[in-house]
């Protein structure tokens, strides 16, 4: 039995190479004490990824699943459905994510990146002071939240995605709950050109959307669009970095292929969203028990050898990268467009702003938020405009060695 420890924190890439090697799918024991069954293997994580006797539905655990406890307000969201309530919402609140729809936005971003970017100083912490409210400057236009309210959105959800104690956390759910209800009804007042005066037309004139599935679409795409983005920029620097060449290339733009690379080095869910077998399934040879809790590793299927070669490499040109950092199949991640492009512009902002952009501290020294399924960084300190090191000036000086 594998216990998820402190290694799946601080080294996930080295600790599921070990486990790939070991096997392909593991018996192990979460943080919180659960039995869960571990799937390390590209082939084995994408087809599991895509199976539909894999349920999201909770009402499918035998019982031993202890995950994040929502009220029913919020848990009608694509994360917890199965076909055909999935599909049938999946189809509505996709409309508003579309490319189509998202690449209009670009301007606007790069204008809040840009205006973000003004306000830094020298040494700066990048996770307060760019990679966090980029994302949910973002998710709060497209929501319809004024500027002033957005400290407080972004507090609340800072003290349910890692709370100091778990009244925190249960205080920040309720208070966000209770300003989307609050929000819903303004939109229903006064609509606007926002997503969610768009979800509320579909709820009230359609009537497709219950009341419950309106009110968790919001906090899904909040939720989903801020965390994840937040890492993905975060986790991204750190790659760059602390990875020369790679870094030079970036230099020269950011562009998809970029961040599809980016995703797969080191991805923000190190965890695909837990699963439940609707009966006994067979998955890399081992036969897994009907509402067994089934965790994918998606950082280790991205390292592994037999379908990336070189998988430590960080290559920002690898042209064969079918990543699973959104998903694959019916739960394809409905804000990957968006997430891309929050990434392009706000990595390329960053880089072209701040050319001589250093990290602060040795990567060693990096902290990074105690979480096995979400990999994110504490504090990213850095220098805008580090001091170039001056020559020794003995003209002994050799230079062979470098």
């Amino acid at each position: 039995m594998i216990e998820i420890d402190s290694a799946f924190v601080t080294e996930p890439r080295a600790t599921y190479a070990r486990l790939r090697e070991q096997g392909p799918v593991h018996r192990a024991t979460a943080p919180d004490g659960t039995s869960i069954w571990l799937v390390t293997r590209y082939a084995d994580v994408r087809a599991a990824l895509a199976d539909p006797r894999l349920s999201l539905d909770k009402a499918h655990s035998t019982g031993g699943y202890r995950g994040f406890s929502l009220p029913p307000a919020l848990d009608a969201n694509l994360l917890n459905m199965d076909a055909p309530e999935h599909t049938r919402l999946r189809r509505i609140i996709g409309k508003a994510f579309a490319p189509r729809r998202i690449e209009p936005l670009r301007p606007r971003v790069q204008q809040l990146a840009d205006a973000l970017l003004d306000e830094l100083a020298d040494e700066v912490d990048l996770m307060p002071a760019y990679c966090g409210p980029l994302p949910i400057a973002v998710i709060c236009e497209l929501l319809g939240v004024g500027e002033a309210d957005r400290p407080d959105f972004r507090a609340w959800t800072d003290g349910m995605l890692a709370p100091e104690s778990p009244e925190q956390a249960r205080d920040s759910l309720t208070a966000l709950h209770r300003y989307l209800l609050d929000l819903i009804a303004a939109k229903r007042a006064n609509p606007g050109p926002d997503l969610l005066s768009t979800l509320v037309e579909l709820r009230d004139e359609a009537d497709r959307l219950t009341e419950d599935e309106l009110t968790s679409a919001a906090f899904l795409v909040l939720f989903a669009g801020y965390e994840n983005t937040v890492n993905l920029l975060g986790n991204g620097l750190v790659a760059l970095l602390t990875n020369p060449a790679a870094l030079a290339r970036a230099r020269q733009g950011v562009t998809p292929t970029t961040v599809d690379e980016l995703l797969r080095f080191d991805p923000p869910p190190q965890l695909a969203i837990r699963r439940f077998p609707k009966q006994d399934v067979v998955l890399g040879g081992a036969t897994i028990p009907a509402g067994e809790t089934v965790l994918l590793s998606l950082v280790s299927a991205h390292h592994d050898t037999d379908r990336y070669p070189n998988p430590e490499l960080l290559d920002l040109d690898r042209a064969d990268n079918p990543h699973l950092a959104f998903g694959h199949g019916p739960h394809y991640c409905l804000g990957a467009a968006l997430a891309r492009m929050e990434a392009e512009v706000g990595l390329n902002t960053l880089l072209t702003r701040f050319p001589n952009l250093a990290l602060a501290v040795p990567e060693p020294e990096l902290q990074w938020r105690n979480s096995f399924r979400n990999r994110g960084l504490r504090t990213l300190p850095v220098t805008l405009h580090p001091q170039t090191l001056a020559e020794p000036e003995s003209p002994t000086h050799n230079h062979s060695s470098h």
